[in-house]
């Protein structure tokens, strides 16, 4: 037999949860009161790096307190998001993820943290795309023949990354399962490696920045094929898509978010969203981003969890498909 209704205790859990919700409110409008830390979890001077400190010196402005970014590189950034994930849910500590962390889950065993329980998605907060290249010597100038050179000569051509896991070597691989080739996979250090072995002519292809390469194409010392994204890039208009290239449905990009603590109250995650959001549309700070290859990004929260979600289970076929293993 079923117990009564008390009424009582559902009216003392309602006001319970008004008071909680009121006092979330309050705490977002009066947000911050203190100097924000953003943690990276890869060195100065990378995208990552990049894209935190311009959106920190634009979001000081706006919220009228400091953002410090602080650099935790280490384990492909597992430390700091294990950091952010552990953190007290007030705000006061976020994380700069890039694409890179939905791939993690299926290269390491056993992560200290997981990203869809112990990390909240609070905005997007730019997106890149990169470029295909490949050496004058490739005997390819377009995706449809250098798939057809590779299907022709399975494991003779190679491709640099920046490292296992990268967003460069995701696109690589994503290229191999769509096109149902055998481009090897040879990792370096940083993509400035990666180039350079390129330019050397020790790999035919890489994945590269849209600026940095922009040069290099011009002077003719690599050739661009195509372009990982949705959409050609300002930087590089007369480079077609991937996708319209030769290979349908291809798309890889690279992607930069700010998570916080998995218990963060909603209203400080809207609020922070919809202040990311506004920096990203100052017209300073994007231009500075266009200037890098940078989109700025409108996503509410959930968008951004729903991008995550889609992106974990993309890598998570790409990675047992080219029995990808952290050695």
């Amino acid at each position: 037999m079923s117990r009564p209704v008390n009424p009582m205790r559902i009216f003392f859990g309602i006001a319970a949860g008004a008071v909680a919700l009121t006092a979330s409110i309050a705490h977002a409008q009066d947000y911050p009161a203190r100097p924000i830390r953003m943690l990276v979890g890869l060195g100065v001077g990378g995208a990552a790096d990049t894209t935190a400190r311009l959106l920190a010196q634009q979001l000081s402005i706006d919220l009228g307190q400091n953002i410090v970014v602080d650099n935790r590189p280490g384990a492909s950034g597992v430390i700091a998001y294990e950091r952010v994930a552990t953190s007290a849910p007030d705000g006061y500590t976020l994380g700069m993820v890039t694409a890179a962390v939905t791939t993690l889950p299926f290269l390491q065993a056993k992560l200290p943290y997981d990203i869809q329980r112990d990390l909240q998605p609070v905005a997007l907060a730019t997106t890149s795309s990169h470029v295909f290249l490949v050496h004058p010597s490739v005997k390819a100038n377009t995706i449809s023949e250098l798939i057809a050179l590779a299907s022709a000569n399975p494991g003779k051509l190679s491709y640099a990354s920046t490292g296992i896991g990268s967003a460069q070597h995701m696109a690589g691989e994503y290229f191999n399962f769509l096109a149902k080739t055998n481009i090897v996979h040879v990792p370096y250090k940083g993509g400035a490696e990666g180039v350079r072995a390129t330019l050397a002519a020790e790999v035919g292809v890489t994945f590269g920045s849209l600026v940095a390469a922009t040069a290099l194409i011009n002077a003719g010392k690599l050739r661009a094929l195509g372009i990982t994204g949705t959409k050609r890039s300002p930087l590089l208009p007369s480079v077609p898509t991937i996708s319209e290239a030769g290979l349908p449905g291809y798309e890889s990009i690279a992607w930069y978010g700010v998570v916080a603590p998995a218990a963060m109250p909603k209203p400080l995650v809207a609020r922070l969203n919809q202040a990311i959001v506004k920096a990203g549309q100052a017209a300073e700070l994007r231009d500075a981003y266009h200037k890098l290859g940078l989109e700025p990004q409108t996503h509410t929260p959930q968008q951004f969890a729903d991008l995550i979600r889609s992106e974990l289970a993309k890598n998570k076929k790409i990675v047992a498909q080219a029995g990808i293993q952290v050695k």
